[in-house]
């Protein structure tokens, strides 16, 4: 695309490598020797909102330091002075001068430009466009431009204050010929990033330690770097990584409730993604309104859902971490002793599990379910918040949902010493129904779909 002089988007949720790989684009483009390619970030012009004249400046100042600090000779930076000219047309005005001046095709990467807000997204934007449709004039001008963010270009226009006519599709910047996004590693990418550390310290990540980092993340680039690193430094694993470890190293990531996972849920109660998880948890299917395709894909950039297809949620980090915090009220109200359901053998008390939740439902269920933000997916969110805070002391949850399967899907597993001092897990599975008035009993339908979940765990009994 850049050999070809286009202008595009790269997007990708955050923590995914978009800067990284920028840097690395820009480093390699330059030094094959006929580009100046140049990486700056967007981002210190958020603070800028609508004053698009005070974006302008923050830009064009931000352009010159990534230049200065860049290493370059003196005749590819840009001038010393930008030239004078009115407000709403000064980076057009400047990328016009350094491009005239530069001896090189000028390559602009722009980082962040979600950063930009309201009218200053509409002038900058504006001003490349006109500036990529004056070039076929000779107008002196960067040869491409790629804008770099979260969002997909569709989400520009709701930036700029288009939000209230989705069906419009004018976009200040309809002159983009592609938009990519970075994908997430595959499990023989994983496999060759853990080798590089293999390869310089001569610690090993077993076969079953790999699939199952794949498993948990699904290649999240974020969580594949975060798992490794809580292992080797946090945990100070020293010999060859085990899949126990990483199992070990994800309740401690979910439990720290680390940067990135913290970004990732304060998104949770916006109206757009509460929109799509909520039927996601729930497992019922969505409305289908015109605008519901817009909300879907916005959360597919957040990273939070796999595809715009099946609606499923992106890993199994995700859904744990996703159905914790939306559980952080009920939690609170569960005032049950988890150690007092550790029967004399070390095994789980699943049976009075379920007596105390009967009753733990018929006290609390009704002022849950009204304080409940996700509504339509409150009687999940309060029995898994519930068996969070009894299991999680001692065992494991792995939780299956997605929109229009109507159920949600929990096996707990509990570790524990068997009578001859062997390493035993107990297994329980559990299917959860929810019965909704004017509908059919869905008692029926539960018992065949838990017939079908067991065959798969290879286990005879369930709830």
């Amino acid at each position: 695309l850049i050999d070809m002089d286009r202008y595009f988007v790269v997007h990708a949720p955050r923590q995914t490598g978009k800067t990284t790989a920028l840097e690395a684009l820009a480093s390699e483009l330059t030094a094959e020797g006929d580009i100046a390619a140049l990486m700056f970030s967007c981002e210190r012009a958020k603070s800028a909102g609508d004053d698009y004249a005070a974006a302008e400046e923050i830009l064009l100042k931000s352009l010159r330091q990534a230049a200065e600090w860049s290493g370059w000779p003196e005749e590819l930076l840009p001038p010393d002075s930008w030239p004078q000219a009115p407000a709403g047309t000064r980076f057009d005005s400047a990328l016009t001068e350094w491009c005239r001046r530069s001896p090189r095709r000028v390559v602009l990467l722009m980082d962040e430009i979600d950063g930009l807000q309201g009218n200053s997204m509409v002038s900058i934007l504006s001003q490349l466009r006109d500036g990529h449709n004056a070039r076929p004039k000779g107008r002196p001008f960067p040869a491409s431009v790629v804008l770099c963010g979260l969002r997909d270009v569709r989400d520009y226009k709701v930036a700029c204050g288009g939000d209230a006519d989705r069906s419009n599709p004018i976009s200040p910047f309809n002159i983009v010929t592609e938009s990519l996004r970075l994908g997430d590693f595959t499990a023989g990418q994983i496999g060759e990033l853990y080798g590089q550390h293999t390869e310089a310290t001569g610690q090993e990540f077993t076969k079953d330690a790999v699939e199952r980092v794949f498993e948990l993340t699904q290649g999240q680039p974020w969580l594949v770097n975060a798992l490794a690193h809580e292992i080797i430094i946090k945990m100070g694993v020293t010999g060859a990584v085990t899949a126990g470890q990483v199992d070990e190293a994800k309740e401690r990531l979910i439990r720290a409730r680390a940067i990135h996972l913290d970004a990732l849920v304060a998104r949770l109660y916006e109206p757009r993604v509460e929109r799509v998880i909520g039927p996601i948890v729930a497992g019922i299917w969505p409305g289908t309104d015109t605008s519901f395709d817009d909300d879907v894909s916005y959360v597919h950039d957040l990273g939070l859902i796999r595809g715009t297809r099946d609606l499923e949620i992106a890993n199994p980090i995700y859904r744990e971490v996703l159905l914790r915090v939306l559980g952080d009220r009920t939690e609170r109200f569960v005032k049950a002793d988890p150690h007092s359901f550790v029967l004399p053998d070390g095994r789980f008390d699943l049976e009075r599990l379920l007596r105390e939740f009967v009753v733990f439902w018929r006290e609390h269920g009704e002022v849950l379910i009204r304080q409940e933000g996700y509504h339509e997916a409150a009687c999940q969110i309060i029995l898994m918040a519930f068996l969070h805070r009894l299991v999680n002391g001692g065992g494991y949850l792995d939780r299956e949902y997605a929109a229009g399967t109507k159920r949600l899907d929990v096996l707990v597993r509990w570790p524990y010493t068997g009578p001859g001092g062997e390493r035993l897990v107990q297994r329980e599975a559990m299917e959860l129904k929810v019965w909704r008035a004017g509908k059919d009993d869905p008692l029926t339908e539960g018992l065949a779909q838990l017939d079908g979940y067991l065959d798969r765990l290879s286990l005879t009994t369930g709830v």
